[in-house]
């Protein structure tokens, strides 16, 4: 095959001057067809999980990285035979692929499918392992390998076909079958897998067989020069460490949480923070999310309280103007922003993230609620995109959610304001010169004292609160 029928696809620069991505997931492996525009890979940059498509027409030739790596942006990460070149590679996978399946005549009608793509409707045997005696027993059905190797997303090479069903031992002399997550598991967990019995299909090593060797050996059979067991991230089927043997577990910082972590120190070491607080009385405020949730033209949104403190927090902005805006270190100036992308803390399995409603000010409390829906939905399915994280002048953090009355919020980078919205709660308060229960929060607003003084800072904060008491003031101030 010649260079020029390899097209080399590079890690692209999704999110405008990131410089690498860790690759989540492959949705191809080598001799697959791919066509323009099919995604092959899912990648997390310092801001997202983005899929990837390809640009063109072709055949699998090779996969550069295994998923977990983090590769620069620019690093070609997957090779595609293309054009004549295709026929080339297709054929030797699809050789390989039929070594693996039964010598025994197959049933009229079956078509032969690649690995990773369909399942068989009829038992198959696998080829023993060099080295192995074949068994007696009839093999496990290709459907249950098939099922095990579409959960992990990638099907194993040729090289390391499954082997025969698992005996009650491990076999000597022979090297354990294990995916590489499984591999990895075991190796920062200090497992010899030559020990471990598999339950998998055709004698695969699962997670939990490995997490079953470390619970069955005591802590005093351990090797005395052993270093502490890393574990790469917790995981729903990992035993806790307090169960496992293990007293600390070191958790890489990289992706979204890297990103946030170099975000945070450099807000907090280069503005100036200062954080106001009110204690408001909102029941007015929720008994009109009651109300607006029966009206018919909200049907389908998303109302709740969030969205009237975002709608207030945008009435204090367009009274009082200079507080959206941001710092301009390298021409010493402040920037007055006369729109308001305002961002909302969302926390997500990949840590924490700050899309934001692009010209949140112009929208209608209808538009807001629709727009609060869609951005809260996106960001707990992992898709929000780095656009949508771009941009933003003043965010709203709702620690309330978890419980919490309050917080002192660290400003996202670029931004002059953050409002933490803390719990709101049944509490005695003075109303009408009676002790009644009252629906009460309290409001932390954060901003950069270069930008906004105290003042300012006052204003915008009790505006807020204003409107959250007297929500009629979204009509009269608006």
């Amino acid at each position: 095959m010649t260079d020029s029928s390899v097209r080399e696809f590079k890690m692209p620069d999704v999110g405008e001057g990131l410089t690498e991505a860790e690759i989540l997931k492959w949705y191809v492996q080598p001799g697959d067809t791919v066509t323009d525009g099919q995604v092959v890979c899912e990648v997390e940059t310092a801001k997202a999980a983005v899929e990837l498509p390809i640009p063109y027409d072709g055949v699998v030739r090779e996969l550069h990285f295994p998923e977990g790596t983090t590769v620069d942006v620019g690093t070609s990460i997957i090779a595609v035979a293309v054009g004549d070149g295709a026929a080339a590679v297709a054929e030797p996978v699809q050789e390989a692929v039929a070594e693996t399946v039964a010598e025994e005549p197959k049933p009229e009608g079956r078509q032969p499918v690649l690995v990773g793509y369909g399942v068989s409707t009829s038992a198959t045997r696998r080829r023993p392992r060099k080295g192995a005696e074949a068994p007696a027993a009839a093999q496990t059905p290709s459907a249950a390998i098939q099922a095990e190797l579409n959960g992990h997303g990638h099907a194993a090479p040729a090289s390391a076909a499954p082997a025969p069903a698992a005996p009650a031992a491990p076999v000597t002399g022979d090297r354990p079958l294990a995916k590489p997550p499984v591999r990895k598991l075991a190796k920062d967990l200090g497992v010899d897998l030559a020990t471990v019995v598999p339950s998998g299909p055709d004698g695969i090593i699962t997670r939990e067989d490995v997490h079953a060797a470390v619970s069955a050996t005591t802590p005093a059979a351990q090797p005395e020069a052993a270093p502490a067991a890393v574990a790469p991230a917790p995981s729903p089927t990992a035993a806790p460490a307090s169960y496992d043997g293990t007293r600390e577990t070191r958790v890489p910082v990289k992706g979204v949480r890297k990103a946030t972590a170099a975000a945070m120190v450099g807000s907090a070491f280069t503005a100036p923070h200062v954080t106001e607080f009110v204690t408001v009385d909102v029941t007015r405020t929720m008994k009109l999310v009651e109300e607006l949730k029966q009206d018919k033209e909200y049907a389908g949104l998303r109302v709740n309280p969030l969205l009237l403190i975002a709608k207030a927090l945008l009435v204090a902005i367009r009274r009082n103007p200079d507080i959206n805006a941001s710092w301009d270190e390298a021409a010493q100036e402040i920037v007055v922003k006369h729109y308001v992308n305002l961002g909302i803390a969302a926390a997500t399995p990949r840590g924490l993230i700050v899309p934001n409603i692009k010209d949140a000010h112009a929208q209608t409390l209808p538009q807001l609620a629709g727009a609060l829906g869609e951005l809260v939905s996106t960001a707990r399915e992992g898709k929000t995109s780095p656009a949508a994280m771009q941009g933003g002048t003043v965010t709203i953090t709702n620690v309330g959610v978890f419980g919490v009355d309050t917080g002192t919020p660290i400003l996202n980078p670029g931004e002059s304001a953050i409002l933490a919205v803390g719990a709101i709660k049944l509490q005695p308060w003075v109303h009408k010169g009676k002790v009644k229960p009252r629906q009460v929060t309290t409001l932390a607003l954060s901003f950069d004292h270069r930008l906004v003084d105290g003042e300012l800072g006052s204003k915008v904060l009790a505006d807020v609160a204003a409107v959250l008491e007297q929500p009629k003031r979204l009509i009269s101030w608006a």
